[in-house]
């Protein structure tokens, strides 16, 4: 049941009258639910779920753009620059593949 002070703002994630988080409120909530799941809030920011999410899709072998396209980025870009460590399996697979394309051939 939606409260009478509610705003429809559309956001996905809100106040519960419907304005914006601000990210004190983000964070407050954020360590609330680590220490809920026995986890040190000190070690855990929703910037590290961030990284561990494009480390894990870039482990699992997503592409680059897909990436990008996961983390509201326009382009690639900002994906390499800001996840460069994270994306490094994803950047080897593609070395790799050039490697095997471009081997030398044993016909001699």
């Amino acid at each position: 049941m939606l409260r009478k002070d509610w705003q429809p703002l559309g956001l996905v994630f809100a106040l519960t009258v419907g304005t914006a988080l601000d990210a004190a409120n983000v964070r407050r909530a954020f360590r609330r639910v680590v220490t809920l799941a026995g986890l040190d809030p000190a070690a855990w920011t929703p910037r590290e779920l961030r990284h561990s999410f494009v480390s894990l899709l870039s482990d699992s072998g997503v592409s680059l753009e897909d990436i990008a396209d996961l983390c509201g980025h326009s382009g690639t870009t900002v994906t390499e620059l800001v996840y460069r460590h994270q994306l490094r399996p994803v950047l080897l697979q593609g070395a790799a593949v050039m490697d095997r394309i471009f081997a030398p051939t044993s016909e001699a």
